[in-house]
């Protein structure tokens, strides 16, 4: 029971975070292109571990995960007045990598079958 009420959370915290963040912050290294990908709460709803995904370059990456990370209290705020919790988590943002990783092995996997064509002419 515990279980589906922590992911049911995680998926309405998802949502208005990424609402929150395209909507209301307004700094310069925050872009357009942030998405949320996943949201992990603590078993007593104190913390959240934001994941982000984001199109740019590796500096930028840096730039933009600061800023969310000094933005997460302004953040919270605004998603705490669209979610009624009796407590609204601290939030800490963290970079997905998964699909840089995918693209790595999506990279991987057409080198190979560039090789194996190559090989059979």
């Amino acid at each position: 029971m515990k279980k589906n009420r922590l992911a049911r959370v995680n998926s309405l915290l998802k949502e208005v975070i990424s609402e929150v963040i395209q909507k209301d912050v307004r700094n310069p290294h925050v872009t357009t292109f942030v998405s949320v990908t996943n949201v992990d709460t603590s078993a007593d709803l104190h913390y959240a571990k934001v994941s982000i995904s984001l199109v740019c370059s590796d500096e930028e990456k840096i730039k933009v995960l600061s800023a969310l990370n000094s933005a997460a209290g302004f953040i919270a705020v605004n998603a705490a007045k669209k979610v009624k919790l009796r407590y609204f988590p601290e939030l800490t943002f963290k970079l997905d990598t998964s699909l840089d990783e995918l693209l790595k092995i999506q990279k991987i996997l057409s080198d190979i079958e560039d090789e194996r064509l190559s090989r059979e002419q």
